[in-house]
């Protein structure tokens, strides 16, 4: 696909292809959390456990489409190495911020190896309030964060503790570090080093752990960890550092992938130590990305992921074919449906309007489907 570019009066240029490429992922997910999402929303009221289950499937429906564009229409290639995963098993993935794309990019390595329903998002509670990918998070249930470890910790028990309860399989990415890798960052990564006596890194920032080692345990007493993947992600060519850089088009030609999965097992048991071995495994990544980048070629010193027999290469392109007429032809029917009949653009506008204020008025729809857990337990204890 050529890249053609629109110049604006104040000199910005936006590529036509990166524009589509949001575009399209916009409309998917307003038009998912309206039309797909809306209509399973009173499930929650009947049962929160098969609630979970049914929009899981429905938002990983959509988390295909991305995979598929970069893919299919944008030549992006994937590659992975390393231990790959066992599909199904539940997990706490940590891997290094090289970009503000990086969560994204990994449904790419996700989609190959496991199943992109059990994915969960810790991430920044302001994208909760984006129209459209806002509202699809916050049905799926990502786990919101504030950075006030006080409220965060609350927070995060709860969402943990009802994941535990109705024995949902999880897979949950977290950012040790925090935040992207720029140049402002790794300044005051470093400046934290020379305050604790540790080694300046060029690649990643220092994790922090604190976060990390409260969801292992939680994940733990709940007996619903399985493993702790450990992903180490690099762009060999060039990165596109925040989604401006897809807007102009600049996609990323390559993305590397190396995975090691540490059995739940095998993980120290104290808090202490588990954050000492948080920090082991990014003075590795230092190391790794450091030979990674003084490689020629770019590569990982590592052989290829085995792939599952699940996921074989033809079932994947299949996945990644069908994403793209389903949700093309999705878009398509929306729009023409909004535009012909009065009945759906007032059902329409019925559920803007709620989820514009459900977040004003509860907080967010994760928070509506915790407190109608709450209710549902409650009622069970009382009959017990």
């Amino acid at each position: 696909m050529k890249s053609v570019c629109c110049v604006f009066q104040d000199g910005t240029m936006v590529s036509l292809r990166g524009l589509c490429f949001l575009l399209t992922l916009f409309l998917g997910s307003f038009f998912g959390s309206v039309f797909m999402l809306g209509p399973v929303l009173p499930l929650m009221l009947l049962s929160p456990a098969w609630y979970r289950w049914v929009t899981d499937r429905i938002v990983a429906t959509w988390l295909t489409l991305p995979v598929a564009l970069l893919e299919l229409v944008f030549g992006v290639k994937v590659v992975i190495t390393g231990d790959g995963f066992v599909p199904g098993e539940r997990s706490v993935i940590i891997m290094n911020h090289r970009t503000r794309l990086d969560w994204m990019f990994l449904w790419c390595c996700l989609l190959r190896y496991s199943y992109l329903r059990l994915e969960k998002i810790c991430l920044k509670a302001a994208l909760k309030a984006v129209p459209g990918f806002g509202w699809a998070m916050q049905v799926a249930c990502f786990i919101f964060i504030r950075r006030r470890w006080e409220e965060d910790r609350a927070h995060m028990a709860n969402m943990l503790q009802y994941f535990c309860h109705i024995k949902e399989p999880l897979q949950l990415l977290l950012f040790p570090e925090g935040t992207d890798l720029t140049e402002n960052t790794r300044a005051r990564s470093d400046e934290f080093a020379e305050k604790n006596g540790l080694p300046k890194y060029e690649y990643v920032l220092h994790p922090r752990t604190t976060g990390f080692t409260f969801i292992v345990d939680m994940l733990r007493k709940g007996d619903n960890l399985d493993a702790v993947h450990d992903i180490t992600v690099a762009y060999p060519q060039n990165i596109p550092q925040t989604e401006r850089h897809l807007l102009l088009g600049l996609f990323p030609r390559e993305i590397h992938f190396h995975v090691r999965r540490f059995s739940a097992a095998c993980l120290p048991s104290s808090a202490e130590q588990l954050q000492r071995w948080c920090q082991e495994r990014w003075r590795e990544k230092e190391q790794r990305l450091c030979a990674f980048y003084r490689s020629e070629p770019r590569r990982f010193d590592q052989p290829e992921a085995r792939v599952p027999p699940c996921k074989s290469q033809l079932r994947v392109a299949l996945i990644k074919a069908a994403s793209l007429l389903y949700w093309s032809a999705f878009i398509t029917l929306c729009c023409a449906g909004l535009w012909l009949w009065t009945a759906l653009r007032l059902y329409f506008l019925l559920m803007v309007i709620f989820f514009l204020c459900q977040q004003r008025v509860t907080g967010g729809v994760e928070l509506m489907e915790l407190a109608c857990h709450r209710r549902w337990s409650g009622a069970q204890v009382k009959q017990d």
